[in-house]
């Protein structure tokens, strides 16, 4: 149901100059998604009267992902006024008059805090009745963070920046995690106050605080449970000390449901994944996008799969497929390269070194190994024998071959597109298809064979070969 007292605020503005990257930086993914998405859907889980996501630096490409992701968001542009005072004034601007209920107020930058820890959050607010509520945590080492100066009894006395704090104040180990719950009433009549008279020209948040601590208001600060369900997203390092933990909680909660996973520390999962009981992954796999791995299933090692569908009881070892459908107790790899549009059937085998594009293979029909299908079908029971090429583009256009049932090809054939080979049709070794084979004919391209006596003496005259041809003639 609806929390009609709750608005919510994204905070999203931020340049992220300290990621280096042309990428914003809540763009950048972890488990799959982009940063700013993670809080996105935890803002959405708390089902909230209203979201308010505030942008600024690559305006265009970060209101593209939130109208995606969040399209019941609105989306507010913050001006040339800097700081994060700001844009929760021009957020809350963005809300209904009338609202007077808490403005819960979260960064794009912190994914891993999640809608539970935000809701007994905002409970713990409502219950303690004050004007505002910090979200804090406590750090082994509290650096950088403002700290949480608590009076007498516990209660929230004020926040103090690093850079003013004493000596007293520096050890403290509660800092403040940048998440807060204002009163919508108290919030309104403190930003109107706010000002860009120090060192950065900025308006910050954390001054609504001070003013409403000053006009005798009641501020508290609640801890959360462990910091790094706050810990923010600045740079490379920062990122990858996220995405490593998310990805840890994902992998365990995957093993709770009944996946095999031999290396949690080695095997990466997207939380889009969809993995059945029974599953066996193991070490170095990676199961990316939107892949869905059904029951019995083994996956690695060394695997990579990208927004696949595998079946019941496959195998797929050393390879890397990306869109690709692998039918239920079929096999795959190792050190196969599976492009998209491959879909190959129930008790079918992609075998060791063979790529394939855009191919249909059928129900029980193998391509075993040094082998490239690109553009082509093949139906049913059908085996393409060893250093198989489907030459399927003449330069200017791609073409597709149609390959029948029960056709067995000899090894190291080229099946130049477009051609039909019939059902039952066979092929002989190093055979050249140019046209159509019917179905239960032979086709050879081979000329016959011819041995040239002598060559070797004659040519290569006193060689090792000579010498080894001219003994074995002699016997």
């Amino acid at each position: 149901m609806t929390d009609q007292n709750l608005a919510i605020v994204v905070l999203a503005a931020g340049q992220g100059t300290r990621m280096k990257s042309a990428t914003p930086k809540l763009l950048h993914p972890i488990a799959g998604l982009p940063l700013v998405s993670h809080v996105l859907a935890t803002a959405k889980a708390l089902d909230a009267a209203t979201i308010v996501t505030v942008v600024r630096h690559e305006r265009d490409r970060l209101a593209a992902v939130v109208s995606a992701e969040l399209p019941e968001s609105i989306i507010v542009d913050q001006d040339e006024v800097p700081g994060t005072g700001r844009a929760v004034e021009q957020a809350v601007a963005a809300l209904p008059a009338d609202f007077d209920g808490d403005v819960l107020v979260i960064n794009g930058d912190v994914p891993l805090l999640d809608a539970q820890t935000l809701s007994q959050f905002v409970a713990a607010h409502r219950e303690s009745g004050a004007s505002a509520t910090v979200l804090s945590a406590v750090y082994d080492d509290a650096t950088g963070y403002g700290r949480i100066v608590r009076g007498d009894g516990g209660a929230f006395d004020g926040i103090v920046e690093q850079k003013d704090a004493t000596p007293e104040q520096l050890a403290i180990g509660e800092g403040n995690a940048g998440v807060y719950v204002f009163s919508a009433a108290a919030l309104r009549q403190q930003l109107g106050k706010l000002t860009t008279d120090n060192a950065q020209g900025e308006k910050y948040l954390t001054d609504v605080i001070g003013l409403l601590r000053a006009a005798g208001s009641d501020v508290s600060a609640v801890p959360v449970a462990e910091a790094w369900l706050v810990a923010g997203v600045n740079d490379r390092a920062q990122l990858s000390e996220a995405a490593l933990r998310l990805n840890a909680l994902i992998v365990r909660g995957w093993q709770l449901a009944g996946v095999t996973i031999q290396d949690p520390a080695s095997t990466w999962i997207d939380l889009k994944a969809t993995l059945a009981p029974d599953v066996t992954l193991l070490p170095g796999t990676q199961i990316l996008g939107a892949t869905v791995v059904a029951t019995g299933a083994i996956i690695g090692p060394d695997t990579t799969l990208v927004d696949c569908e595998i079946g019941e009881g496959a195998q797929v070892r050393r390879s890397d497929a990306t869109l690709a459908v692998v039918g239920a107790a079929a096999t795959v790899g190792p050190f196969a390269f599976l492009r998209p549009g491959t879909i190959l059937g129930t008790d079918g085998k992609i075998g060791a070194f063979v790529e394939t594009k855009n191919a249909k293979i059928g129900t029980g029909s193998k391509v075993p190994h040094l082998s490239y299908v690109g553009d082509a079908t093949i139906g049913e029971h059908s085996n393409i024998g060893a250093g198989s090429i489907f030459a399927n583009y003449d330069g200017v256009n791609k073409h597709s071959s149609q390959i029948g049932s029960h056709v067995r090809t000899g090894s190291h054939g080229v099946f130049v597109a477009p051609i039909t080979i019939g059902d039952g049709a066979y092929t002989g070794a190093g055979t050249v298809v140019r046209k159509n084979i019917p179905a239960g004919a032979l086709a050879i391209s081979v000329a016959p064979q011819r041995n040239m006596e002598g060559w070797v003496h004659t040519h290569r005259a006193g060689s090792a070969a000579d010498d080894a041809a001219q003994a074995a003639q002699a016997e």
